[in-house]
Order: C-alpha cells, then structure tokens, then sequence
C-alpha cells in the first residue's frame, strides 16, 4: 500500500473516533457518541443501560488516551493517532479490544441486547453504526457481517473482534 492509502485509512480511522470534527480525540467525542447512541434508542442517561454506557465511553476515552495521548493534554491529535496509537494498536489489538469492550458491550444493550451474548438484532447494530458516522451503505454491509452464526443477530465477541479488527488492520483491504 503506498503512502497516500496509508494516510487516507488512518485519517478515517481518526474521524470515526472524532466525532465533532475539532481534529482531536476528546472525552467529549466519546460523551457526544453515547448521547447519539441513548437518544436513537430512546433510552435514558440516568437508567441501568444509560449509566453503562457512559461509563464504557469513559473507560474507553481513558483506554484511548493512555495508549496515545503522547502530551498528556487529555486530547489525541491527529500525529498522535498516527504516530503513536496505531503502531500501538496493530502491536496489541487484544488490548484494544479489552479497552473497547465496556462500551461496545453497553451500546449492543442499548441497541436490544439481551441474553448471554448481549447480542442485538442486526437492524439495530446497522442504526448504531450510522448514529456513530457510517454511511447507510456502510452501516448495512457491516451488521450483517458482524451476524456471523446468521441467526439474525450480532453478539459482542463478534462486535469486539470486528472492531479491534477494523482499527488495527490497516491493510490494502481493510
């Protein structure tokens, strides 16, 4: 893959984590994403669902920062994602997995998770994906993938590997 790719992977990468466009990763953006997410499903912030996710966006904002805020100024800048959380993550994509976890988990819940997978329909995985910045096109083609057994529904595991997977794996395909 020639530089250009590269770039242009790790620069979508980034905005998916920056959700309001300032050019840092914040706990801000991390906040603004369980909101979109709460307010979609129609769940409350203050409820069982509504606390768990929050605290997943606040473990995973800290996961993120202390992987890559490289300054300690508690933002991730673009170089900082580039130079330092990448490398990290693709040399350790258990960890970001582990670092995710918590707020994927609570999502797939606010999403209809139930059982003990904490799966959630795949219709529901799709309107996730496009509140968080994927395009319907995107959103579509990638809950139905994440519905491996095809039972009609998405469990974290999959959620989890497949997440760690697309921010980790910057290959010509990925």
């Amino acid at each position: 893959m020639d530089s250009a790719e590269y770039e242009r992977k790790i620069a979508h990468r980034f905005a998916a984590f920056d959700q309001d466009g300032n050019g840092y990763i914040d706990r801000a953006d991390f906040d603004a994403a369980a909101a979109r997410l709460l307010a979609e499903f129609g769940t409350r912030a203050r409820c069982d669902k509504g606390q768990a996710l929050y605290s997943g966006a606040e473990a995973f904002w800290q996961g993120m920062a202390g992987i890559a805020d490289v300054d300690g100024d508690q933002r991730v800048s673009r170089e900082e994602f580039v130079g330092g959380a990448v490398k990290r993550l693709r040399d350790s994509p258990e960890r970001f997995a582990e670092i995710a976890r918590p707020f994927l988990r609570a999502a797939l819940a606010v999403a209809g998770g139930d059982g003990p997978t904490g799966a959630a329909p795949v219709a529901a995985v799709e309107r996730a994906l496009r509140v968080l910045g994927a395009g319907a096109d995107v959103a579509g083609v990638a809950a139905r993938s994440l519905d491996t057994d095809q039972d009609g529904r998405v469990a974290e595991q999959d959620a989890v590997a497949a997440f760690s997977a697309y921010f980790t794996v910057i290959a010509p395909d990925a």
